[in-house]
């Protein structure tokens, strides 16, 4: 797919967004305005070139054991959902089947109900030492996935992986988690 046409199918998947709250509807606009003023979207440097850029977390979820799978991230030390840069000339799917692969050892499986569409979209400062701070405009697309599958985690990036109900959540400390986890798990 050419530069363009990715450039209108992220444009599309955007648009195509049902935001549930005030929130979402604020940060479809913010993305559907940078999108309409650049194609710079993609990152090109480490950490923070352009920014913003396109992001994708993608949650395995267990419907029938209501859990999701957050991952101990080693970098952010927060509990996350799986997930990675969108490459240059990658359509945001596609992120999420190679880094499905590389985070975790499982291949993709589109969760029953959302499909390879994604169910919500952020837009959130990264919490990083100032230099390296930048804006991820983020992607979250569910994965279908069962509590006793084998994974295989990355090390190098995950301290630990975890299944969480979201009662474990709500009673844990958000400061541990995606600042926009209750907002995903209110959307899935």
């Amino acid at each position: 797919m050419d530069q363009a046409a990715l450039h209108a199918a992220i444009t599309t998947l955007v648009a195509a967004l049902n935001p549930f709250d005030e929130l979402g509807r604020a940060h479809r606009a913010t993305t559907l305005e940078w999108l309409a003023g650049t194609h710079d979207i993609f990152r090109r440097a480490k950490p923070a070139t352009p920014s913003p850029h396109l992001v994708c977390y993608f949650m395995l979820v267990d419907r029938a054991a209501e859990s999701v799978l957050l991952c101990d991230h080693r970098a952010a030390r927060l509990w996350l959902p799986t997930g990675g840069h969108v490459e240059p000339g990658e359509h945001p799917y596609a992120t999420v089947r190679r880094e499905v692969v590389e985070e975790l050892g499982i291949t993709a499986v589109p969760d029953p109900i959302l499909g390879e569409k994604p169910f919500l979209l952020t837009v959130t400062e990264t919490n990083d030492v100032p230099e390296n701070r930048h804006t991820d405009i983020s992607l979250w697309f569910a994965l279908a996935g069962t509590k006793n599958q084998a994974l295989k985690p990355d090390e190098a990036e995950f301290a630990g992986v975890r299944w969480w109900r979201r009662e474990e959540i709500q009673a844990a400390d958000p400061r541990r988690f995606d600042p926009h986890l209750g907002r995903a798990l209110s959307a899935l």
